[in-house]
């Protein structure tokens, strides 16, 4: 997996490319981490995500619940349709909101 944030202007962007799973969760983890307890609008663009795990589901609702404590929001964009299968079958899509 590989992840790629950028900062414009209040918005923090983290593009996730390849397979989210178990062992790259926590990855994904430190990016988040490392934008900060200022970050109030977070996007993660998962146009390039091929698969996502349990693990990384833990991530994005764990990123909301963070977000949501301090009055920020988390935006999830361009998921492929096995990812948004997963949103799907796990209820999450009427929990994050999702951008296709």
């Amino acid at each position: 997996m590989e992840i790629v944030t950028r900062h414009e202007g209040s918005t923090d962007t983290i593009a996730v490319f390849g397979k989210l799973t178990v062992t790259s969760a926590p990855k994904l983890e430190e990016a988040v981490a490392a934008l900060g307890p200022c970050a109030c609008d977070v996007v993660f663009d998962l146009a390039a995500l091929e698969y996502i795990a349990s693990a990384g589901l833990r991530v994005l609702v764990g990123t909301q619940l963070k977000l949501g404590e301090t009055g920020g929001k988390l935006r999830i964009l361009h998921p492929n349709d096995e990812v948004m299968e997963v949103f799907e079958m796990t209820g999450l899509v009427d929990v994050l909101t999702i951008e296709r």
